[in-house]
């Protein structure tokens, strides 16, 4: 186990992947360094070589998250001509990743940071507002006669992404993010062509 060969920042990865595993299970409870060491069956202060402390162990989280939505977004963007076809894609993307990564959704709505360092729940509200900002932007590249609605349109469907997060793991992940997600961005997206 502790003695084992690994690769430089393997043991790194294993350590987030167990994190994220325990952030996922339905009813999860406050995670302990004492617990994530245990499951990943190795001694706290091994923990400690690897990161200097949870809150960085967050912070790995976040930063895999970010670029995952980002790198997504940037390649939906590239590859999609249509500013409408970009949002519904983008939004798509959103709740699918929600689903596939029940235990990132808690990190993404802040519940897996109650009671850790201020700052990472800093980070997610940055992170919320520059999906915000990019959908916006998807937005106004639809057409002048629409721009005085992108601000707030971005934000009503960014309220939808967060809130179909929210859903999904306070019902211990059993409520699909992305259920009649297509109507309902249809309805929304057709009032207000993009």
């Amino acid at each position: 186990m502790e003695g084992e060969v690994r690769k430089p920042g393997e043991r790194r990865v294993q350590i987030l992947q167990t994190l994220a595993a325990m952030l996922q299970e339905p009813q999860p409870e406050k995670i302990t360094t004492a617990a994530l060491a245990a499951r990943v069956g190795v001694s706290e202060a091994a923990l400690y070589r690897h990161f200097s402390s949870k809150a960085q162990m967050y912070e790995g989280l976040i930063e895999f998250i970010e670029q995952t939505l980002f790198g997504l977004i940037a390649r939906i963007t590239a590859d999609t001509p249509s500013p409408s076809a970009q949002i519904r894609a983008i939004l798509g993307m959103l709740l699918n990743f929600a689903a596939k990564n029940p235990g990132m959704t808690r990190v993404l709505i802040g519940e897996a940071l109650v009671h850790e360092n201020e700052r990472l729940q800093k980070r997610i509200n940055q992170l919320h507002d520059r999906i915000e900002a990019q959908l916006r932007q998807c937005l106004r590249f639809a057409g002048d006669n629409q721009a005085e609605l992108s601000a707030p349109l971005a934000n009503l469907l960014q309220c939808v992404v967060v809130g179909r997060w929210h859903q999904f793991a306070k019902s211990g992940f059993t409520r699909a993010p992305d259920s009649d997600i297509d109507l309902l961005l249809s309805r929304l997206l057709d009032a207000h062509p993009a």
